[in-house]
């Protein structure tokens, strides 16, 4: 279980004194455990998955403002940590394979124009959780829909 493999690998940061990996894992298991104090259940494993993506679109929605801003002191940083983030994911689809399974959801859904884009976009966010990135899904459904 990925609540499992964090706990390991933070143990394993600790033992290398790898800071960046130690932090970055220390912030998603507070989200995790944040989540579960605050629902009163345990996260299970689409949960935490969930929970890593958000970590992870946190930082890379960042990364353009740190870049805009000069701040190199951070960018390298936060580098590190969306690559760290990234690990603990589900492989991302690729474009191609992104396109076959919206257009397979938009069959599936009857949606003939941009008008459904929220129907198609709806069916397309719970099928593809965590496997590809909302603003790709997106950018692939307007596409098709055009």
């Amino acid at each position: 279980m990925l609540k499992d493999l964090l706990m390991d690998d933070l143990k394993l940061a600790m033992k290398e004194k790898d800071i960046a990996k130690k932090n970055t894992i220390q912030l998603v298991r507070s989200a995790i455990q944040s989540f579960e104090k605050d629902n009163k259940t345990d996260a299970d494993e689409a949960k935490v998955i969930e929970i890593v993506s958000k970590e992870l679109k946190k930082r890379k929605d960042s990364l353009p403002e740190f870049e805009k801003s000069g701040r190199d002191d951070l960018i390298e940083g936060l580098k590190v940590e969306i690559a760290i983030l990234e690990k603990y994911l589900p492989e991302q689809m690729s474009d191609d394979d992104l396109l076959l399974a919206v257009k397979a959801i938009i069959d599936e859904s009857g949606a003939t124009s941009m008008k459904e884009m929220g129907k198609v976009m709806g069916m397309a966010s719970a099928k593809l959780k965590g496997k590809a990135d909302n603003g790709r899904i997106s950018k692939i459904v307007k596409e098709a829909l055009s």
